[in-house]
């Protein structure tokens, strides 16, 4: 029996919603939609489409997870191409994403994972789903793990990059606003790894975000990121110099999560109150704004990201 719809009022809901996880990522939206009514034959010529590219792919699986139905489409699926490693997949971070949220259990989302990489072993993809899963409820030791895992088939994923940061941040929070923190050493080690047209190059200025959300939930730092000492030392001056100019060399258009990185480089600029260069950074932005960094420390990050954006367009 197939699982029901959602209901029919969630369109209009997700219209009014000013974040969503797709970006600009049209075919992804347009997928959405039709996976929404059962259509899973969209979503596999769009995966198809997709091939080895896996920071799209990551990006792609990761947001179709995150709908409430993905999971009983995917075993529907399944149901009808039983060999199909895009549906295990999908289930696999669905099926995660639900564990995330509260609503699933920690060992059917790791065995679905682990059947996922038995049918596709070169994709990264399912181990960024264990890795997603362990960031959240694991050991230091099996985060390390599932990161080598995604690295040794990928070594420049985005998203992995990222959930390590967010990890790395949250240690030794007693440490206080420590220069010489762990996750400004991974975060620069990996910077320095990845080729020169890298989105990791903005890894940085994440890693200087994510520390400072956790000190300001600490009681560390002031819960206005724009008043805070943390985006004004010469440290932080430096990585935020040397990624503004990366992204004046690059830019990487046709990156699927470059507007993540532009985010958290707006939102550096304007805390050290570089106007004119976050100004630049918002239209390039659009209305795809982030909630993360924008909800640093507990923050509406609606509230946040338009008082930014109409601040630095007026300094422009």
């Amino acid at each position: 029996m197939s699982p029901p719809p959602p209901p029919l009022g969630r369109g209009r809901r997700r219209a009014a919603q000013a974040f969503d996880e797709a970006l600009d990522d049209a075919d992804l939206v347009t997928a959405r939609a039709a996976l929404a009514q059962g259509r899973w034959q969209q979503i596999r010529s769009l995966l198809a489409q997709t091939g080895d590219d896996w920071d799209r792919r990551g990006h792609r699986i990761t947001v179709l997870a995150g709908e409430s139905y993905s999971a009983a489409w995917a075993r529907e699926w399944l149901l009808a191409e039983p060999e199909s490693a895009d549906a295990s997949v999908l289930l696999a971070l669905a099926e995660v994403r639900r564990v995330l949220r509260g609503k699933g259990k920690q060992a059917r989302a790791r065995e679905a994972c682990q059947n996922a990489v038995a049918r596709t072993p070169a994709d990264p993809t399912p181990w960024l789903g264990l890795l997603m899963l362990e960031c959240a409820t694991g050991s230091d030791m099996d985060v390390v793990r599932h990161f080598e895992a995604v690295r040794g088939r990928y070594a420049d994923h985005h998203h992995a990059h990222h959930l390590m940061v967010a990890r790395l941040a949250a240690r030794r929070t007693d440490a206080g606003p420590d220069p010489l923190h762990e996750v400004y050493d991974f975060a620069n080690w990996a910077a320095e790894q990845a080729p020169a047209d890298s989105p990791l190059a903005i890894l940085p200025v994440i890693a200087h975000a994510e520390r400072y959300r956790v000190l300001a939930a600490a009681g560390y730092e002031p819960v206005d990121p724009a008043a805070s000492g943390h985006w004004a030392g010469r440290r932080a001056r430096q990585v935020m110099k040397a990624a503004f100019d990366w992204w004046l060399e690059w830019e990487l258009e046709g990156h699927p999560r470059r507007l993540i990185d532009l985010n958290f480089l707006a939102h550096a600029k304007f805390c050290e109150g570089r106007g004119a260069e976050a100004a630049a950074l918002f239209h390039r932005i659009g209305r795809y704004a982030t909630p993360a960094p924008w909800s640093y420390p507990d923050r509406d990050p609606h509230t946040a990201f338009a008082a930014a954006r109409a601040g630095a367009l007026g300094t422009a």
